[in-house]
């Protein structure tokens, strides 16, 4: 379980450090509203992300589940599509208003996806460097 805490703690630092250096280039190379759109993307899913961890963190605790058994589930699962729906009601917002660029946010909406792979790359490369010794 501490090494699925630390993969997860790595996952959201990484999050952070991909946004903040995606919304940099972005702002360096792009023009403003592809950066706003990357940054705003960015921020959509970090913090979704951060939500959600907070949530399981909560609702999966051996109390809570003896307390209230399977309405946990229920629990997380009215969170979950509440927090969608708001999601997709700001990113309908975003691109319907013209405040950022579709494909700007796009690519911020990947920050989670991309924090991720690196994860993967990194446990697998760990996985074969430790097997090889």
């Amino acid at each position: 379980m501490a090494d699925l805490q630390k993969l997860i703690d790595f996952v959201t630092k990484t999050n952070w450090l991909i946004l903040f250096f995606g919304g940099i280039i972005g702002l360096v190379l792009t023009p403003m509203k592809f950066a706003l759109g990357i940054i705003l993307g960015g921020l959509i899913v970090a913090i979704n992300f951060h939500l959600l961890k907070r949530t399981l963190k909560t609702m999966i605790q051996p109390e809570v589940v003896l307390e209230r058994g399977r309405s946990v589930v229920g629990n997380v699962l009215v969170k979950y599509y509440i927090r969608f729906a708001v999601t997709a009601g700001i990113i309908c917002l975003l691109i319907s208003k013209h405040i950022v660029h579709p494909v700007g946010l796009l690519a911020g909406l990947s920050v989670v996806v991309a924090s991720i792979f690196v994860a993967t790359a990194l446990e697998i490369s760990r996985l074969l460097f430790k097997e090889a010794v």
